[in-house]
């Protein structure tokens, strides 16, 4: 995969691993999708985006890049779906570790069962607010675990899972599925109150993972699996902003861009996105402020689930 040398073009004062607060991990995957290919191409399209955007955060009047954000070397691993999720789940360990607030930008959705896991073992009572079109709740498919289609299927045993803007899944899926942190999306439009109730369904410690098909196909077209009746801009950015300013939120992936030639406003949109999102995060750290991210490493039984009692 070709990346720039920075995220964004930005400074080597700013881009240096031993100073910045922020890790960006390229996964350029697309190994089990299985109708719109191209996910693998969607890193490179979105760095590229990233370096024609303007740096400046006029909500948040901040400049966040100048936190520090360190564009680490892309997990370009093409072996087995299982391969690669344990080499995601791997570096996104070792940087958790290294006290950094660590994103990364997919690639096709089964790559965040390795962040999550990554995730789910440096924080306590972990919430995975996943925001996407399809449930992906999957036990297997297409002869694997870590099918994109099973891309929350593991969350959904081992951590609180919370599912925004649903409008695509099998029967089967109901069967894993907690119904009551579950915001479908043609129940949210008649309900004015459901940003709130997703912020109180979550515990103090939140991993976004943000499918970009959650999104409406007019504002996000290249996406692998397009589903009319999405999110729009504002509103995505209301509850993210909510989720910010009242959780922990410890990190973030951003997956399923599909670049289409013709139209290159996806690209941008995925870049202005990760950006809101960061400039949520730190909108109010001053630049000499130490990151920290309050994880603690802990023994953790990934088949195990936390959120319900034991027999």
């Amino acid at each position: 995969m070709k990346t720039t040398k920075n995220y964004a073009g930005i400074s080597n004062e700013f881009a240096q691993q031993e100073t910045a607060k922020i890790v960006l991990i390229p996964v350029p995957y697309d190994g089990t999708s299985t109708w719109g290919k191209g996910a693998d191409k969607g890193p490179e399209a979105f760095l590229e985006a990233s370096e024609n955007m303007e740096l400046y955060d006029i909500e948040t009047q901040s400049e966040v890049y100048r936190q520090g954000v360190y564009l680490a070397e892309a997990i370009t691993e093409k072996g087995s779906p299982e391969t690669v999720v344990n080499n995601v789940h791997q570096t996104t360990k070792k940087y958790i570790g290294r006290n950094k607030f660590v994103t990364l930008i997919g690639g096709e959705h089964s790559i965040s069962i390795g962040s999550i896991r990554a995730f789910n073992e440096h924080f306590e009572n972990l919430t995975v607010l996943q925001i996407d079109a399809h449930a992906d709740l999957r036990k297997t498919y297409g002869g694997t675990p870590y099918n994109h289609a099973c891309a929350l299927h593991e969350a959904s045993k081992t951590t609180n899972l919370v599912q925004v803007g649903i409008r695509s899944m099998d029967a089967i899926e109901k069967t894993y599925m907690d119904t009551e942190k579950v915001f479908f999306a043609h129940e949210m439009v008649a309900d004015e109150f459901w940003m709130d109730k997703v912020v109180e369904a979550c515990t103090e410690n939140v991993f976004i993972t943000f499918d970009l098909d959650a999104l409406d196909p007019s504002i996000m077209p290249s996406t692998g699996t397009p589903e009319p009746g999405g999110l729009l801009w504002y509103e995505t950015l209301e509850l993210l902003k909510m989720v910010f300013d009242e959780k922990n939120v410890v990190g973030f992936d951003i997956v399923e861009l599909c670049p289409n030639s013709h139209d290159r406003s996806s690209d941008f949109l995925a870049a202005k996105l990760y950006y809101k999102m960061l400039s949520y995060k730190f909108r109010e750290d001053a630049i000499d402020d130490e990151y920290v991210s309050g994880f603690a490493p802990k023994e953790n039984n990934l088949t195990k689930n936390k959120f319900e009692d034991e027999d």
